[in-house]
């Protein structure tokens, strides 16, 4: 693999990470709450967080031992709620946020498979693997949430 490509990918995912950011601070803007500005803060600082360890791997690489494995708890893979049409309750902030990641996740899990190159494809891997983690903190907020009997 070639270094530009390396830094493609980096590059890439880190937009994706700036992206982000901006939803989570365009429904701040939104937010008729102080606790879901609040929330939704947390969820932008996690955001901010996810670059800095993108910008880890640019520095260090990534092995196959960075991959963690995280349980799919397949929540937002039976929401069919078009996250876009959704008010900023609670529940659709976590919608909205766990179809995001669930979009990311895929998007970098098919971007693995469809390089040969072992480093692109363990990197695209680990992208998927981090999208895995935000995508259960959501499914984890929401479960909870509908345990409480809301």
């Amino acid at each position: 693999m070639q270094r530009e490509d390396f830094e493609e990918i980096l590059n890439f995912a880190i937009s994706r990470e700036q992206e982000a950011i901006k939803f989570y601070q365009d429904l701040q803007n939104q937010a008729q709450f102080q606790d879901q500005q609040e929330m939704l803060k947390e969820l932008e600082a996690m955001e901010q967080n996810h670059i800095k360890i993108i910008e880890k791997i640019r520095q260090t690489g990534v092995k196959e031992e960075d991959i963690h494995k995280t349980p799919n708890l397949k929540i937002s893979e039976y929401i069919t709620s078009d996250p876009d049409n959704l008010d900023l309750s609670y529940m659709n902030i976590l919608i909205k946020g766990m179809k995001r990641e669930e979009t990311s996740f895929l998007l970098y899990s098919e971007m693995s498979v469809k390089f040969p190159d072992l480093e692109i494809s363990t990197l695209f891997r680990r992208l998927a693997a981090d999208e895995a983690q935000h995508k259960k903190f959501f499914e984890s907020l929401y479960d909870d949430w509908m345990r409480k009997g809301n």
